[in-house]
């Protein structure tokens, strides 16, 4: 059975922090998860978010899943993408179609804005996100590695003169 989707607002958030921690711990990294409700709830009330979220709700209202968004921009499209950042469903709901309403709903929100691509990571070992992944048509971006700057080395870097 389908679920409801619909956009998160600030009284989400712990919804929200709920799904990280989950997703965080099914890719096994349980102790990563830094932000807590209160960030996430402040930074959904901010003037400009620096994400949107997309809730999948069971038919009891209880939030079964999210996809966590922004835009990024393609310099060579000239035009904005969107980078899907956090996609989840709680292992209880899966098999009944919520993660592709999800990027459904996310592919329709890319065209009606006007992005020139959507853009995602998945971890090389999770097998069932890419074989689902690649059943939708997406492909993996074979030529690029993605390079990260965290914690100590993004401090130094910033310090660099």
């Amino acid at each position: 059975m389908p679920a409801r989707l619909r956009a998160a607002g600030p009284a989400d958030a712990a919804d929200i922090h709920r799904l990280i921690v989950d997703l965080a711990t099914y890719e096994r990294e349980p102790d990563a998860v830094e932000v807590t409700v209160d960030t996430l709830r402040d930074q959904l009330a901010s003037e400009r978010p620096p994400f949107e979220c997309l809730l999948a709700e069971d038919d009891d209202g209880a939030v079964v899943g999210f996809a966590l968004y922004f835009h990024n921009y393609s310099t060579w499209r000239g035009r904005p993408g969107l980078y899907l950042e956090d996609l989840f469903v709680d292992p209880a709901a899966r098999g009944r179609g919520i993660g592709k309403q999800l990027l459904v709903r996310l592919a329709q929100l890319a065209v009606e804005r006007g992005c020139a691509r959507m853009d995602w990571a998945v971890l090389d070992w999770n097998a069932p996100a890419i074989a689902f992944y690649e059943s939708l048509g997406a492909r993996a971006v074979a030529d690029w590695t993605i390079f990260r700057l965290t914690g100590p080395a993004l401090s130094d870097l910033a310090r660099t003169t």
